[in-house]
């Protein structure tokens, strides 16, 4: 448990630290409003060169402090870590900003990426950055809106006014930034490999299970179902396995089962006992499968 806390708050400070970066050397130099209090403080600091940290930190405590009353403790305490942590990096950070990054296309994109890994990280150990994402959960706690929703509203807010206030430019930059952010911000956070889910229709159910079974080497669930339009009985299979084992069982299974119905779908993020666990895996010559 205490091991868990510990990793928790390490994810968090490696996050907070990283978004901290994005903001100062990609999205700051390149006047990218990348949606957030982040995308205020750039358009504030555009407008009347308000020091961005400074606006970042007057933004975020009150709001802090609403949730520490209205949201509690717990969600309270490790939203302080990046609440804090953030405008501090931006602070001790600030004199180096003119060797960041000018060029707004490479801006959203790098910007992006370092953004969507340090709140991937800051997620993975259960904590929030505040701002607008515990405003958005405070609305959420008062209203039939989505804490998403919430979130989508202020950051589509917050672009919009950059394409008034910077430029119609920068602000479908912001749009690219925030796109590359979310893909980031799943591939750390949930974990995100090349996993597949793969379903297998079949009325050849034992022979198909023994193919999963001695080619990759997975388990597989079994939901017995029925065609729509002809109204036959099959068997729904469905396996989830990693991107090699998925390429080598689509090869076997068109060697051995041409007309099973196969479909693999990416998998985003897979958890329980077994899957992720080291386990050895020898690609075996179809040719020679009994």
């Amino acid at each position: 448990m205490k091991n868990q806390l510990l990793r928790d708050y390490f994810y968090m400070i490696i996050g907070s630290i990283l978004v901290g970066i994005s903001y100062n050397f990609f999205l700051l130099p390149s006047e990218i409003a990348a949606g957030g209090i982040s995308g205020v403080s750039t358009i504030l600091y555009s407008i009347f060169r308000i020091q961005p940290y400074l606006i970042q930190f007057l933004i975020n405590v009150p709001i802090f402090i609403a949730g520490w009353f209205i949201l509690g403790r717990s969600f309270s305490i490790k939203t302080a870590v990046a609440t804090f942590l953030i405008p501090f990096i931006i602070f001790i950070s600030k004199d180096y900003v003119v060797y960041g990054v000018h060029n707004s296309f490479l801006g959203a994109l790098y910007g992006g990426i370092v953004l969507g890994i340090g709140l991937g990280l800051v997620y993975r150990g259960k904590g929030s950055t505040g701002g607008t994402a515990t405003l958005a959960q405070i609305v959420k706690k008062y209203t039939s809106l989505s804490s998403g929703f919430c979130q989508l509203i202020v950051d589509a807010t917050v672009v919009l006014l950059s394409a008034f206030v910077l430029s119609f430019e920068s602000a479908l930059y912001a749009l690219i930034s925030i796109y590359v952010t979310s893909k980031v911000i799943d591939f750390v956070e949930l974990k995100s490999g090349d996993n597949k889910l793969v379903f297998i229709i079949t009325d050849k159910e034992e022979e198909v299970s023994r193919l999963i079974y001695d080619s990759v080497g997975r388990g597989l669930t079994k939901i017995h179902s029925m065609g729509g339009y002809t109204g036959e009985q099959k068997t729904l299979l469905f396996s989830v396995m990693e991107q090699r084992e998925a390429v080598y069982f689509k090869q076997v299974i068109n060697q051995k089962n041409p007309d099973a119905f196969v479909i693999f779908l990416s998998a985003s993020d897979i958890i329980g006992r077994g899957f992720s666990k080291e386990k050895s895996f020898i690609l075996k010559d179809v040719t020679h499968h009994d």
